[in-house]
């Protein structure tokens, strides 16, 4: 088993497992815009390699975008399928090689995570895991229902949250975390319980309602796309679902937890490097910490050049869904039309690091 920590391994480590592959090769795809993954993508069927691409139909609630990346992939000679639409979207992302090696990813496809923030994933070639996720990739292309039967990893919305809750419960120690936002109520409860018991816990992210168990986190200044759970420096967790409730019950997502000495040895060097340089999330006036001036007018320049109109109205199309008789009051409604607006400046903001990629070779 291998850890990939970005940015610094770049793309270094997929290409080098696509470019090897002989039979096949698996992919699951949330967002994607990286061309020199597409390109190997390419590689690998020109050489024969069957690569079948399975993209997430509620991606950005947009069919447009969905047929323009599929335009993309079917000239190249790639299959492609689409996920169900039965839950609110398919968040997951990894890749299955020859079924032998299985990436399991906590980042997507995209220069913004792959080249410009902090995310993780790892490979591994243990026979039971690439069968298990070989078969999840399976029975998620037909649409047919599928039970976990590996208790190492973690798919919403069917085993995630137990086994999440009990390995949070099962910390000692200590609990070093990185998540963007720590949301769902008795994830929260868990956590304060072992706070209460002597379990120091540090959060790089946002945990909402914070107390004084569990505070409000700290923010780092470089972008970072994961969710991962160091437990008592001997165990982590690492995938694509937050301690969140949609991301639990709603979704499809994907982890593993993992128990190698080294890539738990070296997740916690890196949390304490990102620990040191981050701020709180909150003053102590329980204000947001400001942000530096240099990022502040960065942030400030990018929101001029933003289409925030269409943004959001497609994010409110994308949130209401098909419903015609949704309120603006309902707590669902405004917790996906907050995800939705998230994702679709998210976008934006991605389409116009890979412009500026692209301009530079």
């Amino acid at each position: 088993m291998k850890l990939i920590i970005q940015p610094d391994d770049g793309v270094t480590s997929l290409l080098e497992g696509i470019d090897g592959a002989k039979k096949s090769i698996e992919i699951a795809i949330f967002r994607f815009d990286h061309q020199e993954v597409k390109q190997a993508l390419e590689r690998a069927v020109d050489r024969g390699v069957s690569v079948h691409a399975l993209i997430a139909n509620t991606n950005h609630g947009s069919e447009k975008e969905l047929r323009k990346l599929e335009m993309e992939l079917l000239p190249a000679g790639i299959e492609v399928s689409r996920t169900a639409d039965d839950l609110l979207r398919h968040h997951y992302k990894f890749m299955v090689v020859d079924r032998r090696v299985l990436y399991l990813l906590t980042f997507n496809f995209t220069y913004l995570d792959m080249d410009n923030s902090r995310s993780f994933g790892v490979t591994t070639d243990d026979k039971d895991l690439v069968c298990e996720a070989a078969r999840l990739f399976r029975a998620d292309i037909r649409r047919q229902p599928y039970k976990p039967e590996h208790k190492s990893l973690l798919v919403s919305p069917i085993n995630a949250r137990h086994e999440l809750s009990r390995f949070l419960k099962g910390a000692k120690k200590e609990l070093l975390i990185y998540d963007p936002e720590i949301s769902d109520r008795p994830m929260i409860g868990v956590l304060r319980e072992r706070a209460a018991n002597g379990v120091q816990i540090r959060v790089i992210g946002r945990v909402v309602k914070p107390s004084q168990e569990l505070d409000a986190g700290r923010v780092m200044r470089m972008r970072f796309h994961t969710r991962t759970i160091i437990r008592d420096r001997r165990e982590a967790f690492l995938g694509s679902q937050s301690l969140r409730e949609a991301e639990l019950d709603r979704r499809r997502e994907l982890g593993l937890i993992v128990d190698d000495r080294s890539i738990v040895s070296t997740l916690v060097d890196t949390f304490e490097r990102d620990w040191s340089s981050a701020a709180p999330a909150r003053n102590s006036e329980g204000d947001e910490a400001p942000a530096p001036a240099s990022a502040r007018k960065a942030a400030k320049a990018l929101v001029r050049q933003l289409p925030l109109a269409p943004i959001v109205e497609a994010a409110l199309k994308h949130a209401a869904g098909e419903t015609s008789d949704w309120r603006l009051e309902d707590p669902e409604f405004e917790h996906n039309l907050a995800d939705a607006v998230k994702e679709a400046v998210e976008d934006a903001v991605s389409g116009m690091v890979r412009k500026s990629r692209m301009a530079r070779v």
